[in-house]
């Protein structure tokens, strides 16, 4: 469910630290040969930017889908294009299915995808840095 609220500057900035943070720690996982937490990194640091995008925007999601929400919002709202989309719902439900029924990502399917993630990252970044200077 989409929740409007009045944008949270505020809140988006305390999200880009936890970002920050995350992204620091990743230099860590990335060193193991663990393709399955490495997408769940790469799904959480995506997330949390768009949660932090939604909140300059002045919404924010809730309950059962909410991140399959999230990501169809900014889709809407032409953060998102199809390919992003796509590939940013396709690692979600890698996410969900590691986390919640232990199945493993492959390999190759992190080695296909890794650099889409990176530039999906970066552009986010970029997006939540110019709404929060705004």
């Amino acid at each position: 469910m989409i929740l409007k609220i009045s944008p949270d500057k505020e809140r988006a900035k305390s999200m880009k630290k936890i970002i920050t943070k995350r992204k620091e720690s990743f230099k860590f996982i990335k060193q193991s040969n663990f393709p399955s937490i490495i997408c769940e990194n790469y799904y959480e640091i995506i997330k949390e930017l768009l949660t932090a995008i939604g909140y300059c925007y002045g919404f924010k999601t809730i309950g059962t889908n909410a991140h399959k929400e999230l990501i169809k919002e900014l889709h809407k709202k032409e953060i998102l294009n199809s390919q992003e989309h796509f590939l940013i719902n396709e690692l979600r439900i890698k996410r969900n299915n590691s986390g919640y029924y232990g199945k493993e990502t492959s390999p190759s399917y992190l080695k296909n995808n890794e650099k889409f993630f990176i530039q999906i990252i970066k552009k986010l970044e970029n997006i939540l840095t110019k709404l929060l200077i705004k």
